[in-house]
Protein backbone atom coordinates (compact mmCIF):
# COMPACT_ATOMS: atom_id res chain seq x y z
CA UNK A 1 0.00 0.00 0.00
CA UNK A 2 1.21 3.05 -0.97
CA UNK A 3 2.28 5.75 1.50
CA UNK A 4 -0.16 8.92 -0.07
CA UNK A 5 0.89 12.68 0.71
CA UNK A 6 -1.43 15.09 -1.49
CA UNK A 7 0.34 18.56 -1.38
CA UNK A 8 -1.52 21.95 -2.34
CA UNK A 9 0.71 22.99 -5.43
CA UNK A 10 3.45 22.25 -7.80
CA UNK A 11 6.08 24.11 -5.79
CA UNK A 12 4.99 22.51 -2.65
CA UNK A 13 5.57 19.20 -4.74
CA UNK A 14 8.82 19.97 -5.58
CA UNK A 15 10.02 21.22 -2.23
CA UNK A 16 8.34 17.86 -0.88
CA UNK A 17 10.25 15.85 -3.12
CA UNK A 18 13.96 17.30 -2.74
CA UNK A 19 13.51 17.57 1.42
CA UNK A 20 12.22 13.30 1.02
CA UNK A 21 15.77 13.14 -1.50
CA UNK A 22 17.62 14.88 1.08
CA UNK A 23 16.49 13.10 4.03
CA UNK A 24 17.09 9.29 2.38
CA UNK A 25 20.24 10.43 1.34
CA UNK A 26 21.37 12.23 5.02
CA UNK A 27 19.82 8.44 6.75
CA UNK A 28 22.35 6.39 4.58
CA UNK A 29 25.00 9.04 4.81
CA UNK A 30 24.88 8.86 8.50
CA UNK A 31 25.23 4.89 8.37
CA UNK A 32 28.65 4.91 6.65
CA UNK A 33 27.46 3.92 2.76
CA UNK A 34 27.62 6.11 0.26
CA UNK A 35 23.71 6.81 -0.87
CA UNK A 36 22.89 5.21 -4.09
CA UNK A 37 20.30 7.19 -6.35
CA UNK A 38 18.18 6.69 -9.39
CA UNK A 39 16.24 9.67 -11.28
CA UNK A 40 13.81 9.87 -13.76
CA UNK A 41 13.49 12.68 -16.03
CA UNK A 42 10.37 14.77 -17.24
CA UNK A 43 8.84 18.24 -15.65
CA UNK A 44 7.29 16.95 -12.47
CA UNK A 45 10.88 15.95 -10.92
CA UNK A 46 12.69 19.05 -12.37
CA UNK A 47 12.04 21.72 -10.06
CA UNK A 48 12.99 19.34 -7.13
CA UNK A 49 16.44 18.48 -8.86
CA UNK A 50 16.49 22.43 -9.15
CA UNK A 51 16.22 22.88 -5.61
CA UNK A 52 18.40 20.17 -5.00
CA UNK A 53 20.98 21.94 -7.05
CA UNK A 54 20.22 24.89 -5.29
CA UNK A 55 19.58 24.61 -1.51
CA UNK A 56 20.94 24.97 1.63
CA UNK A 57 17.86 24.74 3.78
CA UNK A 58 17.72 21.14 3.12
CA UNK A 59 19.45 18.75 5.54
CA UNK A 60 23.05 18.65 4.34
CA UNK A 61 23.92 15.99 1.38
CA UNK A 62 27.48 15.11 0.70
CA UNK A 63 27.34 14.80 -2.84
CA UNK A 64 31.01 13.20 -2.88
CA UNK A 65 29.20 10.11 -1.51
CA UNK A 66 26.33 10.33 -3.48
CA UNK A 67 26.35 7.28 -6.31
CA UNK A 68 24.02 8.90 -9.34
CA UNK A 69 21.96 6.25 -11.82
CA UNK A 70 19.46 6.71 -13.92
CA UNK A 71 15.93 5.04 -14.52
CA UNK A 72 15.50 5.36 -17.89
CA UNK A 73 16.90 7.17 -20.86
CA UNK A 74 15.89 8.44 -24.95
CA UNK A 75 18.26 8.03 -27.89
CA UNK A 76 19.61 11.14 -27.91
CA UNK A 77 23.31 12.28 -27.17
CA UNK A 78 24.32 13.67 -23.36
CA UNK A 79 24.54 17.24 -25.19
CA UNK A 80 20.97 17.80 -26.11
CA UNK A 81 17.73 18.62 -23.98
CA UNK A 82 16.09 15.53 -25.34
CA UNK A 83 18.77 13.24 -22.79
CA UNK A 84 17.67 13.07 -19.43
CA UNK A 85 21.27 13.02 -18.62
CA UNK A 86 21.22 16.62 -19.70
CA UNK A 87 18.44 18.09 -17.58
CA UNK A 88 19.91 15.98 -14.44
CA UNK A 89 23.39 17.49 -14.99
CA UNK A 90 22.45 21.39 -15.79
CA UNK A 91 19.41 21.25 -13.02
CA UNK A 92 21.19 19.19 -10.38
CA UNK A 93 24.78 17.67 -10.87
CA UNK A 94 26.53 20.52 -11.91
CA UNK A 95 25.16 23.04 -9.23
CA UNK A 96 25.49 20.44 -6.51
CA UNK A 97 29.18 20.09 -7.89
CA UNK A 98 28.24 15.97 -8.11
CA UNK A 99 31.85 14.50 -9.17
CA UNK A 100 31.52 13.49 -12.74
CA UNK A 101 33.05 10.13 -11.74
CA UNK A 102 29.94 9.06 -9.47
CA UNK A 103 27.61 9.25 -12.32
CA UNK A 104 26.81 6.25 -14.34
CA UNK A 105 24.28 7.46 -17.33
CA UNK A 106 22.41 5.35 -19.73
CA UNK A 107 23.92 5.16 -23.18
CA UNK A 108 20.98 5.15 -24.94
CA UNK A 109 22.67 6.96 -27.46
CA UNK A 110 24.44 4.35 -29.00
CA UNK A 111 23.71 1.98 -31.91
CA UNK A 112 23.37 -1.42 -30.04
CA UNK A 113 21.06 -0.68 -27.17
CA UNK A 114 20.96 -4.24 -25.98
CA UNK A 115 24.57 -4.42 -25.52
CA UNK A 116 24.12 -0.39 -23.86
CA UNK A 117 21.77 -2.09 -21.64
CA UNK A 118 23.58 -5.49 -20.27
CA UNK A 119 26.72 -3.09 -19.98
CA UNK A 120 24.45 -1.11 -17.63
CA UNK A 121 22.83 -3.97 -16.18
CA UNK A 122 25.45 -4.59 -13.40
CA UNK A 123 25.75 -1.37 -11.81
CA UNK A 124 21.92 -2.03 -10.45
CA UNK A 125 23.01 -5.34 -9.45
CA UNK A 126 23.17 -3.46 -5.45
CA UNK A 127 20.21 -2.39 -4.66
CA UNK A 128 19.18 1.26 -5.09
CA UNK A 129 18.95 3.28 -1.66
CA UNK A 130 15.77 5.72 -3.45
CA UNK A 131 14.58 5.27 -6.93
CA UNK A 132 12.69 8.80 -8.00
CA UNK A 133 9.76 7.70 -10.67
CA UNK A 134 7.20 10.03 -12.58
CA UNK A 135 3.98 8.62 -13.69
CA UNK A 136 2.64 9.78 -17.42
CA UNK A 137 -0.82 10.21 -18.37
CA UNK A 138 -1.08 6.49 -19.83
CA UNK A 139 0.29 5.09 -16.71
CA UNK A 140 3.88 4.53 -17.93
CA UNK A 141 6.93 5.06 -15.40
CA UNK A 142 10.47 5.27 -16.46
CA UNK A 143 9.90 3.76 -19.85
CA UNK A 144 7.84 0.96 -19.10
CA UNK A 145 4.62 1.70 -21.12
CA UNK A 146 1.10 -0.07 -20.61
CA UNK A 147 0.99 -3.70 -22.69
CA UNK A 148 4.76 -4.02 -22.56
CA UNK A 149 6.00 -7.40 -22.62
CA UNK A 150 8.56 -5.43 -20.14
CA UNK A 151 6.29 -5.24 -17.41
CA UNK A 152 6.84 -9.17 -16.72
CA UNK A 153 10.74 -9.46 -17.15
CA UNK A 154 12.19 -10.47 -13.76
CA UNK A 155 15.80 -11.73 -14.77
CA UNK A 156 17.19 -8.57 -16.02
CA UNK A 157 17.61 -4.83 -14.58
CA UNK A 158 17.70 -2.89 -17.75
CA UNK A 159 16.38 -3.70 -21.07
CA UNK A 160 16.37 -1.84 -24.33
CA UNK A 161 13.05 0.01 -25.73
CA UNK A 162 12.43 0.04 -29.51
CA UNK A 163 8.99 1.03 -30.02
CA UNK A 164 8.41 3.65 -27.15
CA UNK A 165 4.69 4.87 -27.81
CA UNK A 166 6.50 8.36 -26.87
CA UNK A 167 9.17 9.65 -28.90
CA UNK A 168 11.70 8.92 -29.36
CA UNK A 169 10.82 5.26 -29.75
CA UNK A 170 13.97 3.87 -28.54
CA UNK A 171 14.89 4.26 -25.22
CA UNK A 172 16.93 2.25 -22.22
CA UNK A 173 14.94 1.86 -18.85
CA UNK A 174 15.10 -0.07 -15.55
CA UNK A 175 12.97 -3.24 -15.55
CA UNK A 176 10.25 -4.21 -12.92
CA UNK A 177 13.24 -5.91 -11.00
CA UNK A 178 14.65 -2.66 -9.84
CA UNK A 179 11.70 -0.71 -8.59
CA UNK A 180 11.13 -4.51 -6.18
CA UNK A 181 14.65 -4.33 -4.84
CA UNK A 182 14.86 -0.92 -4.04
CA UNK A 183 15.17 -0.21 -0.54
CA UNK A 184 13.03 3.05 -1.47
CA UNK A 185 10.85 4.20 -3.81
CA UNK A 186 9.70 7.97 -4.81
CA UNK A 187 6.68 8.66 -7.30
CA UNK A 188 5.64 11.97 -8.08
CA UNK A 189 2.81 13.08 -9.98
CA UNK A 190 1.28 16.59 -10.88
CA UNK A 191 -1.30 18.03 -12.54
CA UNK A 192 -4.78 16.90 -13.61
CA UNK A 193 -3.74 15.29 -16.51
CA UNK A 194 -1.89 12.51 -14.15
CA UNK A 195 -5.18 11.85 -12.37
CA UNK A 196 -6.84 9.06 -14.25
CA UNK A 197 -3.34 7.45 -14.24
CA UNK A 198 -2.89 8.01 -10.31
CA UNK A 199 -5.99 6.57 -9.41
CA UNK A 200 -5.84 3.75 -11.74
CA UNK A 201 -2.18 2.98 -10.42
CA UNK A 202 -3.20 3.51 -6.57
CA UNK A 203 -6.54 1.31 -6.78
CA UNK A 204 -6.48 -1.95 -4.99
CA UNK A 205 -7.54 -4.28 -8.03
CA UNK A 206 -4.66 -2.24 -10.03
CA UNK A 207 -3.15 -3.86 -12.90
CA UNK A 208 0.41 -3.04 -13.62
CA UNK A 209 0.53 -4.26 -17.76
CA UNK A 210 -2.24 -2.30 -17.83
CA UNK A 211 -1.10 0.72 -15.82
CA UNK A 212 2.91 0.47 -14.94
CA UNK A 213 3.17 3.04 -12.19
CA UNK A 214 1.25 0.25 -9.80
CA UNK A 215 4.56 -1.54 -9.71
CA UNK A 216 5.48 1.84 -7.54
CA UNK A 217 2.63 1.56 -5.13
CA UNK A 218 4.28 0.18 -2.21
CA UNK A 219 6.50 3.23 -1.85
CA UNK A 220 6.21 7.24 -1.33
CA UNK A 221 4.06 8.85 -3.22
CA UNK A 222 4.04 12.61 -3.07
CA UNK A 223 0.97 14.24 -5.50
CA UNK A 224 -0.55 17.29 -5.83
CA UNK A 225 -4.20 18.62 -5.52
CA UNK A 226 -4.24 18.05 -9.31
CA UNK A 227 -2.92 15.02 -9.87
CA UNK A 228 -5.17 13.88 -6.60
CA UNK A 229 -8.47 14.85 -8.09
CA UNK A 230 -9.82 11.18 -9.46
CA UNK A 231 -8.54 9.83 -5.77
CA UNK A 232 -11.36 7.99 -3.89
CA UNK A 233 -11.92 9.03 -0.44
CA UNK A 234 -10.21 6.46 1.81
CA UNK A 235 -13.04 4.90 3.70
CA UNK A 236 -13.03 4.93 7.29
Amino acid sequence: MADLQVLGSPGDLAAAAARAIAERAASVQSGGRDFRLALSGGRTPAEAYSILGRARREPAIDWNRVIVLFADERAAPPTEPESNYWEVRKLLLEPAGVPPRHVQRMKAETADLEAAAAEYDPLLAEPLDLLVLGIGEDGHTASLFPGSPLIRERERRVAAVFDSPKPPPRRLTITPRVIAEARSVLMLASGEGKAAGVARALAADADPVTTPAALASGGLWLVDTGAASELKPARS
